[in-house]
């Protein structure tokens, strides 16, 4: 379906050689439906039910434990869904955290007609494509009925359309916190190691979680328009010149202070 979505995020194209741009569809058909409404701080419902690529039912509550990236795509896509898995499972090894323990990531199907054994298939695609052995319960492929799946991508603001066999969907992955609350959105089939760690780091929670937190926020800023995050020089550099000027004053008090101690002493 070589259609180019024009809103936050882009639209399947069964042309890879197109470049799937930000922007809005012109488009006045049923495509005009499709795209991204970030709910930021949303919370996903975590009593969803789904399948997991092993056929057992699996409540989202149990696999949504900590920061966790979900994938909406369908597993017969031969296009972007496809390179949206294998962008991410080519940086997973990158990443400095453990995966199932400290991070998990899922892939959702938005195809209720899709089967468990489409889901294990790709599973095994993705984990045997990795550089290194990623644990099976680390990334999850799961399926669900009409309803289960459009709570979840109605909850994430994730707008699609069935186009005969075919799907027109934004290419965007999000990532929640273990309560389910989302915490940012990723856009395109590239990931940079830096934007999945800051955002894992931002859905972390607990005391050593918000520590780190705050030095990331501080010298990182999250440019909404290129959809990163990006280094903040005059932040940093402002930093850097207050603490200097700050030691250097703390100096000079110390010394004048210590001056005026030898001198009583002296005295």
């Amino acid at each position: 379906m070589a259609v180019l979505l024009y809103s936050p995020a882009a639209a399947h194209s069964e042309d890879p050689a197109q470049e799937h741009l930000p922007g809005k569809l012109s488009s006045r058909g049923p495509e005009a439906t499709v795209g991204v409404d970030e709910h930021l701080g949303a919370k996903i419902p975590l009593d969803i039910t789904f399948r997991d690529e092993t056929g057992k039912q699996v409540r989202l509550a149990d696999l949504v434990t900590g920061p966790t990236i979900i994938l909406p795509v369908y597993y017969s896509c031969t296009d972007v869904c496809n390179y949206l898995q294998a962008g991410l499972a080519r940086v997973l090894p990158s990443i400095n955290q453990r995966p199932g323990a400290e991070y998990r990531v899922i892939s959702v199907s938005f195809d209720e007609n899709e089967t468990p054994q489409q889901a294990m298939r790709s599973k095994r695609m993705f984990l045997t494509s990795m550089s290194t052995p990623f644990p099976e319960g680390g990334w999850r492929f799961l399926t669900g009925d009409a309803v289960s799946i459009r709570r979840l991508t109605d909850a994430a603001g994730f707008r699609f359309q069935r186009k005969e066999h075919d799907f027109i969907h934004p290419v965007v992955s999000f990532v929640v916190a273990g309560d389910g609350t989302i915490v940012r959105y990723l856009y395109g089939t590239t990931f940079l190691a830096k934007d999945l760690t800051l955002a894992l780091l931002e859905a972390r929670s607990g005391t050593a979680g918000a520590s780190i937190r705050k030095v990331v926020e501080y010298c990182f800023s999250y440019d909404p328009a290129g959809k990163t995050y990006v280094f903040n020089l005059l932040r940093v550099s402002a930093t850097v010149v207050f603490l200097t000027a700050g030691s250097f004053l703390g100096f000079l008090l110390w010394t004048g202070k210590r001056g005026k101690q030898r001198k009583a002493e002296d005295a």
